[in-house]
């Protein structure tokens, strides 16, 4: 059974949220700031954490920021500001899902689902595989079996949306992908309005594998087109 963490200072919202997860099958956590939040994730694992933006004492933003300094677990926002700016903001501080309130609960449970699998297949719930597929381009290293990137030798420390992108792209070194073919391929589903998504993303992606970001080395832009990882060696190995 899957744990998911919901945090929200209005219990009504805590309480309609855990039925609906609970009625498909998942444990729910319960916390109503954040500081609430980080002390249950001291003493119980959480696959997926569903944190409201707008609590007193530790809201949303600083939990967030605070937990992706040791994790990589999924997390989606929930916050009443629809606006693109704060959502740009919940992606920014690691946040790898955002839903403005008011919601549709089936709707949301389907996101919980969608960023499970993803995390799922990431590796992080499940089994090992048997082989090891290892990923090469330059100093850039992606190892397939343990998810973990390095860049010329140095741990890279990405979140599941992000390793999923890097990986498309490395496996495919010097092809553009648009940003809705990156969109589609990533979220599985159409993409709409989905160039902020990608860009935060990707700027994220630069500022963990590029010594200078703004001279990218690996994760270049191809203007009016999308993005690509810059053919540099051996792409795959054993």
């Amino acid at each position: 059974m899957q744990t998911i963490l919901v945090c929200d200072d209005d219990k009504q919202i805590v309480e309609a949220i855990s039925i609906y997860l609970t009625g498909e099958g998942f444990r729910v956590l319960k916390a109503y700031d954040g500081y609430d939040a980080l002390d249950i994730l001291e003493k119980s694992k959480a696959d997926l954490l569903i944190l409201d933006v707008m609590m007193p004492g530790l809201d949303g933003i600083r939990t967030t920021l605070k937990i992706r300094e040791q994790s990589s677990v999924p997390i989606i926002i929930l916050s009443a500001k629809g606006e693109d700016n704060d959502k740009i903001l919940g992606l920014n501080i690691g946040a790898d899902d955002y839903i403005t309130k008011p919601f549709n609960p089936l709707e949301l449970v389907a996101r919980v689902k969608s960023q499970l699998r993803r995390y799922t297949q990431l590796g992080n719930i499940g089994e090992a595989r048997d082989s090891e597929h290892i990923f090469r381009n330059g100093g850039l290293v992606i190892n397939d079996d343990t998810k973990e990137v390095t860049v010329d030798g140095e741990l890279v420390k990405l979140t599941p949306i992000e390793y999923n992108i890097l990986l498309l792209l490395v496996k495919n070194a010097g092809k553009v992908f648009s940003i809705d073919e990156i969109y589609t391929s990533i979220w599985n589903e159409q993409a709409i309005g989905a160039d902020n998504t990608v860009a935060v993303h990707i700027r994220h992606i630069r500022e963990k594998i590029e010594i200078n970001p703004r001279e990218p080395r690996y994760l270049k832009v191809v203007w009016g087109v999308g993005y690509k990882i810059e053919k540099q060696g051996s792409e795959e190995g054993k």
